[in-house]
């Protein structure tokens, strides 16, 4: 009997770690939604999907999608695959698989890929065979106008606790296969390209650093580490090497989402755990200035549009922004030694779907894309207005967005949890009453034509800016092929174990073995 008692309470406990876990969705190709106020309707037109499906949507390299990337081109997009240890490149318009790379390495064979050590990260814990792993990719950046494509690791797989150097794979886009290797600190997440295209930042997860690498030449063989800087204090790392840990939450400051402001002056970075705010790194000082505060607490992706900065707050389920110059205003004020910290006021708030991860803003400033990871939407946000008008199931549980450069498309990557959900991309198409043309400057706001080469009113000077922080690389034209036969606009959803359910079971598990 107390055997019994115990397998059934062990039962109890087991499917009530699902109770945390939000129901799963399965929206179906066709699923529809329309703004409240008319200005815009998204509809599902296409799948990748590792469960079900038919052969034009199943796609068995889909696993644990972490983010999706669109070339600036419009040529391709490209998905990393966390668990499958994969990027998988696929064509824009007819979402044909183009190649799967392989982030897997060896010591000896793939030496030549690997830059020169930089001496800035050490190996504490680890010591042989260190170029002999599978590589976890989590988000990507495009540098060089799109011809490469730079892809972090959470952790090379030996280290299975995150404490000791990972590495960046940089792909080249027109061969889809990877021409360089670079060390990086302890659990990469975030990575950014300048404005310039001059510098790529990685922000450390791991254990509150952010690695500056000098790509200013062509030749990947020419690009080195410039250093790295400590956000107020780097953590010690010292974790059992025989026994996973918990290294999503407890890794202090949880440096998260990565930007550098429009003149390439300064990188701020989302601080998603500890005390929170936003850190601020100058480029050109070459220092770090301490972290503003003032936001909600739980900041998980930067975007800087029209001269806005705009947060998204995973926990609360919110969008914020405040005007750019007014943010680094108060972030000039620091020093990085007897001011560190300083508040920021006058945020505006929307409410968004809990769970909100990776946000993307059409070319016009107009919209907010967000996915929402909780809830398995994605949610629109009218930035005249700061409200929410619009949004539509996705995959569960949805993490990574990315927008095509003319607004027409939304690609959303659901990696989901738990072992439930997710391994799927859904690929919506936006209707506009009035489609996004206008342009604006990225630093103040103000209105851009195609000839300008400097904002009249900041004095930003545009020529030489990338296409990827400039949103001036374009898709149109770029009809996709919508894929899968039932056109429903029905959602399914399939909801965990209940707690009534699971003691229910357990009762009558108990009274079975009873009577035996």
């Amino acid at each position: 009997m107390k055997r019994t008692l115990s397998a059934a309470f062990a039962l109890a406990i087991s499917m009530l770690s699902f109770a945390d876990v939000p129901p799963v969705s399965h929206p179906q190709i066709g699923t529809t939604a329309q703004a409240t106020d008319g200005s815009l309707t998204m509809k599902l037109i296409a799948k990748k999907q590792n469960y079900g499906g038919t052969s034009d949507t199943r796609d068995t390299d889909i696993n644990s999608p972490k983010s999706i990337n669109i070339h600036p081109d419009g040529s391709k997009y490209y998905v990393n695959s966390l668990e499958g240890c994969t990027t998988i490149s696929y064509d824009f318009k007819t979402h044909k698989k183009l190649a799967v790379i392989r982030h897997q390495f060896k010591d000896g064979r793939d030496d030549a890929l690997w830059s020169k050590p930089s001496g800035l990260y050490p190996w504490r814990h680890y010591h042989q065979n260190l170029n002999t792993f599978a590589g976890k990719p989590v988000e990507s950046t495009f540098s060089h106008n799109g011809r490469y494509l730079w892809v972090p690791y959470y952790r090379r797989t030996f280290d299975i606790n995150a404490q000791d150097p990972s590495a960046v794979a940089i792909i080249d886009t027109k061969t889809d296969k990877i021409v360089r290797l670079m060390e990086t600190g302890p659990l990469p997440k975030m990575v950014s390209t300048s404005p310039d295209g001059k510098t790529v930042a990685i922000s450390h997860w791991g254990n509150n650093t952010v690695g500056l690498i000098d790509i200013s030449s062509d030749k990947p063989e020419d690009w080195h580490h410039k250093m790295v800087l400590v956000v107020d204090k780097e953590l010690e790392l010292n974790y059992p090497l025989n026994r996973s840990v918990d290294r999503d939450n407890g890794s202090g400051y949880a440096l998260r989402g990565t930007v550098f402001t429009p003149d390439n002056r300064y990188l701020i970075v989302g601080c998603m755990g500890g005390g929170g705010g936003i850190a601020v790194i100058d480029i050109q000082e070459q220092r770090y200035l301490g972290r503003v505060l003032g936001m909600m607490s739980n900041v998980r992706h930067l975007v800087i549009s029209n001269g806005y900065l705009y947060l998204s707050i995973n926990g609360g389920g919110m969008v914020q922004r405040m005007p750019l110059k007014d943010f680094m205003n108060i972030a000039k004020t620091m020093n990085g030694t007897t001011k560190k910290t300083a508040q920021a006021t006058g945020w505006q708030n929307c409410k968004v779907g809990t769970g909100a991860r990776t946000i993307s803003i059409s070319p016009d400033g107009r919209y907010i894309f967000a996915a929402c990871n909780n809830v398995s939407q994605v949610y629109v946000v009218d930035t005249e207005t700061m409200t929410t008008i619009c949004h539509i199931p996705v995959d569960s549980y949805p993490v990574g967005l990315d927008l095509s450069s003319d607004g027409r498309y939304v690609f959303v990557t659901s990696q989901g949890r738990s072992n439930r959900g997710g391994n799927a991309v859904n690929i919506y198409e936006v209707e506009y009453k009035n489609p996004p043309t206008k342009r604006f400057c990225p630093a103040c706001g103000a209105p851009r034509t195609e000839d300008m080469k400097q904002c009249p009113k900041c004095q930003l000077q545009y020529e030489g800016m990338t296409v990827m922080n400039d949103t001036t690389g374009s898709a149109s034209g770029n009809d996709l092929a919508a894929n899968g036969q039932h056109l429903s606009s029905n959602t399914l959803y399939y909801a965990g174990g209940a707690l009534v359910a699971v003691l229910a079971g357990a009762f009558f598990l108990f009274r079975s073995r009873r009577k035996k």
